[in-house]
């Protein structure tokens, strides 16, 4: 193919920089940055707490548009490479779930105004994509060089999944981040929000405020998640383009899945053991690769109908609240 790299081929950088077709990557990361501004140039140009319809609204839009990429996928380089985006976006949407909770405690810890959430989640959002591309990078070229990490990889995810089955809540501490006690170190904090502003001046001296320390701790929580999440999708491909673009497209509509959720995510009590299984799943998949590689189809329905159970326990076997 001469705009993806096939996923089972021996890649170098330098043949990765001259068979890919750069126009995709080019034309791709402008279709993000022109959706970004557009996001917050136009429809969130000010301030205000995004609603329920809003937000299902924007979730059904990047479902939309991560299912026209799809099909681009599709007829441009043929099935197989588009059933691996689409088991790799599921797998990055399901994961993201887990981030929706930490979202919720960040917030309420902070007691960040509502109309102000928003806003640092797009910032949060917008150092995502550029941290899972570092990760990505560096995963792909870590495997096509040292092709036995990809055991520790495998390894990594089914300890991760096991242990996420045995602790159902999630415990944060943010006032213990490491960045957030440099930064009140390096910097005065200011005890009240100045609008949206991450800097302001209070009594002539330059003080950060808490919604600066909001969004360190999203950063630097993200950079946990996307240690998961990156050895996760190798296991479907190692196709970058692949597996950036998955990775993107789930990415860009966390913020409006938060806000179409947040007042229904405690409902989902057994998702944290969907979670769990597909972890070992992808872990057990990536260490019998040089065995038996499960296709891709198999795969994909497979950890769907892990989603799906998970979800469909959670409503019929609802989680009864604490007297």
């Amino acid at each position: 193919m001469p705009g993806i790299v096939a996923s089972n081929s021996r890649l170098t950088w330098y043949d990765f920089l001259m068979h890919t077709n750069l126009t995709l990557w080019v034309g791709f990361n402008v279709f993000v940055l022109a959706m970004l501004a557009l996001d917050l140039g136009v429809f969130h140009r000010k301030a205000h707490a995004v609603k329920v319809r809003e937000a299902i609204l924007w979730s059904v839009m990047w479902i939309a548009l991560a299912g026209v990429f799809n099909i681009v996928l599709y007829f441009g380089f043929g099935g197989e490479r588009a059933l691996e985006f689409l088991t790799g976006y599921l797998i990055e949407k399901s994961l993201s779930i887990d981030n929706l909770f930490v979202f919720l405690i960040i917030f309420s810890y902070f007691r960040v105004p509502a109309e102000f959430q928003h806003r640092v989640l797009f910032w949060g959002v917008l150092g995502a994509l550029v941290m899972r591309a570092a990760f990505i990078a560096g995963g792909v070229a870590l495997i096509e060089r040292f092709h036995w990490i990809m055991y520790i990889f495998g390894g990594f995810l089914i300890l991760t999944g096991i242990k996420m089955s045995q602790h159902k809540d999630r415990e944060l501490h943010p006032d213990r981040n490491p960045v957030v006690r440099l930064t009140r170190r390096m910097f005065s904090i200011s005890s009240n929000y100045h609008g949206q502003s991450l800097f302001a001046r209070e009594n002539g001296h330059r003080v950060a405020t808490p919604l600066f320390l909001v969004l360190l701790v999203i950063e630097t929580t993200d950079v946990v998640f996307a240690v998961d999440s990156i050895p996760a999708i190798l296991a479907i491909s190692r196709d970058p383009f692949i597996v950036y673009t998955s990775n993107v497209f789930a990415i860009l509509g966390l913020r409006s899945l938060y806000f179409a959720l947040a007042g229904i995510m405690q409902m989902f009590h057994f998702i944290h053991y969907g979670l769990s299984a597909i972890l070992v799943f992808v872990g057990t998949k990536m260490l019998l690769s040089d065995i038996y590689k499960i296709p891709i189809a198999i795969s994909l329905g497979l950890i769907a109908a892990i989603i799906a159970a998970s979800i469909i326990a959670s409503i019929l076997w609802p989680q009864r609240s604490e007297i």
